[in-house]
């Protein structure tokens, strides 16, 4: 049975604070074939102090001399936002979820029915909010980006300890920068994260193209989660590390084609090949004339195709056994 990926489409604040383009984010989503679309929750007075700064990258997309208070607030959703949200997911078909910043957003998020509960990065040392969450029960997805295992552990220990078990939560590896050059992607580190919590690991991508999350599936990842929009070249701090509808729609089917690839594990014969074994194997054929009564030997005797005769792997035992018949020229060699 092929193992699914669970694929999230991070809509996140990419809706630009217009409801109109977060549901077209929704249907987009939707038409990819992702699992889940993703957006974010927060009360900017609860998120953001008046002198917080923004990121490099938010002010080279966004206008620098906006604050990132005035950034955010900007983009905050409110409640009956959050209703025709959902509703709009539950009209395309596709699973609504959001993450939460702050206690109060996290709060309405369970009230609205959400079945997962998404920590982000910036949060993960955060332990009275990791309380709030755990005690939920729900199942965790945890994302790690700028974190050590030191603090992975310990945001796990606090996890655990506040009702939700381990076997809940999934680690999500992750680079908190966008977009992440590749040379800082270190894949293998989702794959130790695993073996060092056992846990179930995925991945949160924000490169640029599709090939690292199709390859982090490849590597065992069981959630899978992207930034996309609408339109690349729209105002805003996520749109330019983000995934176009199209190339959304081009990871949706790359990773399922991954997880169809890699199989059950079991080294045997396909169905499809088998017809071909006797086309691509060899036999046991005369190398020359050998008459009936002589001995076979390594000089009147060769492997060539077809394979539909004795198998070469049998050299040892036929040699010096006697021709029970005449043999032409690469003949197959019966006994």
């Amino acid at each position: 049975m092929v193992k699914r990926t669970l694929i999230i489409a991070e809509a996140g604040v990419n809706h630009n604070g217009d409801l109109m383009l977060a549901k077209k984010l929704i249907a987009s989503a939707a038409v990819a074939g992702a699992d889940i679309v993703k957006f974010q929750s927060f009360v900017t007075t609860k998120l953001v102090s008046s002198s917080a700064p923004k990121a490099n990258y938010q002010n080279a997309t966004t206008n620098p001399s906006e604050s990132q208070f005035e950034m955010v607030r900007k983009l905050e959703l409110t409640k009956e936002d959050h209703l025709v949200l959902l509703e709009t997911c539950q009209q395309h078909g596709i699973q609504f979820l959001s993450t939460a910043f702050d206690p109060e957003s996290f709060d309405m998020l369970i009230e609205l029915g959400i079945d997962w509960v998404k920590i982000p990065s910036g949060e993960i040392t955060n332990l009275p909010f990791l309380r709030h969450v755990a005690r939920t029960g729900k199942p965790v997805l945890l994302s790690t980006g700028m974190a050590t295992l030191g603090e992975i552990e310990a945001a796990l220990d606090v996890i655990e300890q506040a009702g939700t078990p381990r076997d809940k939560v999934t680690v999500l590896h992750c680079s908190t920068e966008y977009p992440t050059p590749m040379a800082e992607v270190n894949l293998r580190a989702m794959c130790n994260m695993g073996h060092a919590f056992g846990v179930e690991v995925g991945y949160s991508d924000h490169t640029v193209g599709i090939e690292v999350p199709v390859a982090a599936v490849a590597l065992g990842a069981t959630v899978i989660e992207k930034h996309f929009t609408t339109d690349r070249n729209l105002p805003g701090p996520d749109h330019q590390a983000s995934l176009e509808p199209h190339e959304l729609k081009a990871m949706v089917d790359a990773i399922r084609n991954i997880e169809q690839a890699l199989g059950d594990g079991i080294k045997r014969p396909n169905p499809s090949e088998i017809k071909n074994k006797g086309i691509a194997r060899k036999s046991l054929i005369a190398a020359r004339a050998i008459r009936a009564g002589e001995r076979f030997t390594a000089d009147n005797l060769t492997a060539k195709r077809p394979g539909t005769g004795i198998s070469p792997m049998r050299w040892d035992e036929v040699l010096g056994r006697v021709a029970h018949r005449d043999f032409a020229p690469d003949e197959l060699i019966d006994l």
